[in-house]
């Protein structure tokens, strides 16, 4: 009975990690997974690994963030030095699986990457223990492929894993009327993120924009997409004074059909909203010390991964200082009272996602794994 270990790190990790699991428990039956992740694995039928937590981190971590961050790589470091597993599979967060990678490699175990790190931005330093540590790359974005071969690592491109699970279309009345929304009133969509600092960080200000929208559009009706890793607590806390946003918790999916438009933190959302087909405006914040060592960091003109995969600037992107509920706002209007840059914006997004391919990422996947073990 092959045994593999599942690693990942933050709250689309867990869910592409569900995926997964699913795929190769499909294909080999008897297989024993285990894994670091959270609800949407252990639902998937991986044995999470007891006392060990997903890190969710944003930006320079912070004392507690290291300290949890530590505990976690020592407990992972003391199971893979014992375990003999037939692969280890890496699920995107780089900072804690890289590290990880260099325990498991000493303990000869055969490591492969779900969601590579994306050196191609930032970070060709990681190159060098990649290639040394790393048997197979598996990655979700097309050119990818071929910068990792280049730089001589086994890599092949599986697809991207939000096409196994987004219909092709929605209907937005539909969404609308499970959402409990006015059908034919405006909707902006906000989604502020799936980690504690940034939705900290920008919902506020996403929520003010929101507001003066709704200056220029009386009846806009504003929804907030809650993420599953975001406690109640905080969210509750932080809308606290915007009582007029209605908040759906667990469907970022039908959020972003519902509306007319999305105000969207950067990542994974960004490029769900694009195959969905709804215009968005793309919002970064982070601290000045993050910020300053990104900007010498990044070798990319984007941050948004919907322009970094056309390549060209799709969707406008504020950042940093240029993200203000005024700038925000202003950008969003333009693009509303705009028939045809609305159009143009999704004419662009169909031809992304044919760029992406068929879906199937996550089976495609798990065969690539289970080649490695039968080898």
């Amino acid at each position: 009975m092959p045994n593999i270990l599942l690693v990942t790190g933050e709250a689309s990790g867990d869910l592409h990690g569900a995926k997964l699991a699913l795929a190769l428990r499909e294909l080999e039956p008897s297989i024993d997974l285990v894994g670091v992740g959270g609800g949407h694995m252990a639902q998937a039928g991986v044995r999470l690994v007891p006392d060990v937590a997903r890190v969710d981190a944003m930006g320079v971590p912070g004392i507690q963030q290291l300290w949890k961050g530590w505990r976690t790589l020592r407990q992972l470091s003391t199971l893979v030095k014992q375990t003999p597993f037939d692969a280890i599979v890496l699920i995107d967060s780089p900072g804690i699986n890289l590290r990880l990678a260099k325990v498991a490699a000493k303990a000869s175990q055969t490591i492969i990457y779900y969601i590579a790190p994306q050196v191609w931005a930032w970070g060709r330093r990681r190159l060098q223990l990649i290639r040394k540590v790393i048997k197979h790359v598996l990655v979700i974005l097309p050119f990818e492929e071929a910068y990792f071969r280049k730089e001589g690592i086994i890599c092949d491109y599986v697809g991207h894993p939000l096409l196994d699970e987004l219909p092709r279309s929605f209907d937005v009345r539909q969404e609308r009327k499970v959402l409990d929304l006015k059908p034919d009133e405006m909707v902006l969509g906000i989604l502020p993120g799936s980690r504690t600092k940034e939705v900290q960080s920008l919902l506020a200000t996403l929520i003010d924009a929101g507001h003066i929208i709704q200056q220029q559009y009386p009846k806009l009706q504003i929804v907030m997409a809650q993420a599953d890793s975001l406690s109640d607590s905080l969210v509750e806390r932080l809308l606290g004074r915007f009582s007029s946003v209605k908040l759906i918790k667990g469907k970022p999916s039908e959020v972003i059909a519902a509306s007319d438009l999305v105000l969207v933190a950067s990542g994974t959302a960004t490029l769900q909203a694009a195959l969905i087909g709804t215009p968005m405006v793309i919002v970064y914040r982070t601290s000045s010390l993050t910020y300053q060592i990104g900007k010498r960091l990044v070798t990319i003109p984007y941050i948004g991964l919907v322009n970094i995969l056309a390549e060209k600037e799709l969707v406008p992107e504020m950042i940093q200082e240029r993200a203000t509920a005024k700038n925000i706002a202003q950008e969003a209007l333009s693009i509303l009272q705009d028939p045809t840059r609305q159009r143009v914006m999704k004419e662009n997004f169909q031809v992304l996602r044919k760029s992406l391919g068929n879906p199937g990422a996550s089976k495609r996947a798990a065969e690539l794994i289970l080649a490695e073990i039968r080898l």
